[in-house]
């Protein structure tokens, strides 16, 4: 009984592993490539292309030495990039921007930046 319970865990756990792990698009034709299936102009998706991108902006911020970028979120999901946390200046919020839309593959910038108060409000 106790081997029984095991296996129908066991397949229960498989299913539900493969039905998570479908795609919500629909299936192609037969003989066309992922690319035309997908469009030509779509960004490529998914967990480990977004790490890239959030990877890739986040050190072309990094490269710029006036920018404090240890104060710098960035979140990127289908080439959509959010920016948030703070830095220094006023001048640096919109440089920041312009940096994250320079990296290839981003479609967009969602700026969240905020200059950062000094400790006492003044």
């Amino acid at each position: 009984m106790k081997t029984f319970r095991l296996a129908v865990g066991a397949a229960l756990v498989a299913t539900s592993l493969a039905a998570w792990s479908q795609s919500s698009e629909p299936a192609s034709a037969p003989g066309a490539t992922a690319m035309t299936a997908s469009g030509s102009a779509a960004p490529a998706t998914g967990r480990k292309a977004n790490r890239a991108l959030r990877r890739q902006v986040y050190n072309a911020i990094a490269n710029h030495k006036e920018i404090s970028a240890g104060n710098i979120s960035v979140v990127a999901k289908d080439g959509a990039v959010t920016l948030s946390g703070t830095v220094t200046n006023a001048s640096q919020v919109s440089t920041v921007a312009e940096i994250a839309k320079s990296v290839p593959g981003v479609i967009s910038v969602t700026n969240k930046l905020t200059v950062e108060q000094p400790f006492g409000g003044q």
